[in-house]
């Protein structure tokens, strides 16, 4: 008898167990989003995106969302895409995407699929490396041209335009980055998009000749249904140790991630 209930008592307390775990999983899994980032593997900006990972790594575990990594667009397409709520552009440019990843990418933002956060390379919009400039992603960055950009780097503040957009919210009106390349364009792209953020160009130091006048380096793109951001700052390992940058960019990942 004693046994009959032993063995009663087990299979009611496994069934028990595993229906709590089940619950456990269903309510994480209510949660969490996925990422998929991408990122050149090699070249100078390297170090800023293994500290990149690093810091994502981490904020997943925290915020509880699964990001992956991909360093080609090979293998990107509609039902890839699909299968994520975010698209980090981490350090990857505009150009020598496979044709099916453009066609993909490109439903994936005018559908609304899914968000968007582009760091850094991504205004790199020209003829590079032998490859012509992709007119969608021209449009998609406000209709600019990569003209300079300032090779031994400068510090700089950076103000906040529009202190009510999400991505800001807990960052300071007025921050600073101790290096960055600051690139400048043919063209402002004021016009064609929602500015959120500007760099002082008076501010830089050393002081240099490579300036554009009013300067956007963080915006969104309101005309397509995606979550947009653009965020210029992206050279340098230690902007993960910038709170300002940090918060801007975890508030990002958190807004461009939810539809």
């Amino acid at each position: 008898m004693k046994r009959i209930f032993l063995t009663v008592f087990i299979s009611l307390l496994t069934v028990t167990v595993a229906r709590s775990q089940q619950k456990m999983a269903a309510e994480g899994a209510a949660k969490s989003f996925r990422v998929l980032a991408l990122f050149e593997n090699g070249g100078h900006h390297l170090q800023f995106t293994n500290a990149a990972q690093l810091w994502l790594d981490s904020l997943a575990v925290q915020k509880n969302f699964i990001i992956d990594y991909i360093t080609k667009t090979d293998t990107i397409n509609e039902t890839v895409l699909n299968s994520y709520q975010l698209f980090l552009q981490l350090d990857y440019p505009p150009y020598g995407w496979t044709e099916k990843a453009q066609h993909a990418f490109i439903k994936y933002i005018e559908q609304g699929r899914g968000g968007w956060i582009g760091l850094h390379h991504a205004s790199l919009l020209g003829n590079f490396d032998g490859y012509n400039m992709w007119p969608w992603f021209y449009h998609f960055m406000g209709g600019i041209q990569f003209k300079s950009y300032i090779p031994t780097f400068a510090g700089a503040q950076v103000h906040i335009e529009d202190t009510s957009h999400p991505c800001v919210k807990g960052v300071p009106k007025t921050f600073s980055i101790e290096k960055e390349e600051w690139y400048t364009y043919d063209k402002n792209p004021r016009p064609n998009v929602h500015v959120i953020a500007w760099v002082d160009e008076k501010s830089y130091v050393p002081d240099s000749p490579v300036k554009m006048g009013d300067h956007p380096v963080i915006w969104t793109n309101d005309h397509y249904p995606a979550k947009n951001i653009y965020i210029f700052m992206g050279h340098s390992p230690a902007l993960f140790k910038n709170e300002a940058y940090t918060i801007l960019l975890e508030n990002a990942i958190l807004w461009a991630s939810h539809k």
